[in-house]
């Protein structure tokens, strides 16, 4: 046995545990209609979960929302709790919720849709991910953008509006159509290169554990207007610090938001890859 054992590591194309022909699957063996249902119930979960974040976020970054010029989290989180009481970290949440399931249903289901044809068979190319990963985040934006800005509006407690259905109605009226998508063009410029390399790095750590482990509103910048105007708002008011306003809220949303989205996804990935198994093989339950 000991000559065995010294054979094998005096063999220079001996390597333990290594897998040459392990490959990630480029769409999983999934139904479009899954890949919705799974990215769906991800997108409401994240959101849902870290909503009271997304509201101290919204606070700090909004002109004259908050009592203090430049506040801290732990400032804004105190302010929103005195002032308003603890509902106020939930308000908006209903138009979270109408517009985070179908947003995330299009944002995963386009991102597989695209993997599978631009990648032509390759789980190793980063630019594919890259590139499905833009064309997700401009179809999801696009659903998702009109309920954001009325979430945003609900989260303010000046913003005067009685609940969601009395925002967009109001809205509509008195701004019209274009005012759901005010920010759309920055919500894209600010999200597809961050969704690119989201993407790209996500295939790549996925794979890269795969071959370790085989087993395994009334604010001035929530209306209609262009980007280089409220920029000018902004820098006019606050400086060239206001534009840095509330991105340790960001931080500290976008960090478990991707662990709590990604993980539900997989989970719901691995459950229709197992339901689909066991339908081919007549074990359904």
């Amino acid at each position: 046995m000991a000559t065995d054992a010294r054979a094998k590591f005096q063999n220079p194309d001996f390597r333990p545990d290594f897998h040459p022909d392990l490959t990630v699957s480029t769409h999983d063996g999934l139904h479009f209609w899954q890949f919705m249902i799974a990215g769906s119930i991800a997108g409401c979960i994240e959101h849902m979960a870290m909503f009271p974040v997304d509201t101290v976020k919204t606070h700090m970054q909004a002109l004259g929302s908050c009592p203090i010029k430049s506040v801290t989290v732990r400032q804004a989180f105190r302010s929103i709790l005195q002032s308003e009481g603890p509902s106020a970290f939930y308000r908006g949440i209903g138009a979270m919720g109408l517009g985070a399931g179908p947003a995330h249903a299009v944002y995963f289901s386009v991102y597989e849709t695209c993997k599978k044809r631009f990648s032509d068979g390759n789980p190793n190319n980063a630019v594919a991910h890259a590139a499905s990963g833009v064309c997700a985040t401009v179809a999801s934006d696009a659903v998702f953008t009109p309920m954001d800005m009325v979430k945003q509006r609900l989260q303010l407690s000046n913003s005067g509006y009685k609940g969601v259905w009395d925002c967009v109605r109001r809205v509509m009226s008195e701004e019209g159509f274009g005012a759901f998508y005010a920010s759309y063009r920055t919500t894209v410029l600010m999200n597809a290169p961050f969704t690119a390399v989201h993407f790209a790095t996500y295939e790549a750590a996925k794979r890269g554990l795969m071959e370790v482990s085989p087993d395994s509103v009334d604010d001035e910048r929530f209306k209609s207007g262009s980007i280089g105007d409220v920029v000018k708002t902004i820098v006019k008011k606050d400086g060239y610090r206001g534009l840095m306003r509330g991105w340790i809220p960001r931080m500290l949303f976008h960090a478990p938001a991707a662990a709590i989205c990604w993980s539900t996804y997989e989970a719901g990935k691995s459950f229709f890859q197992d339901f689909n198994q066991q339908k081919d093989t007549g074990t359904v339950t």
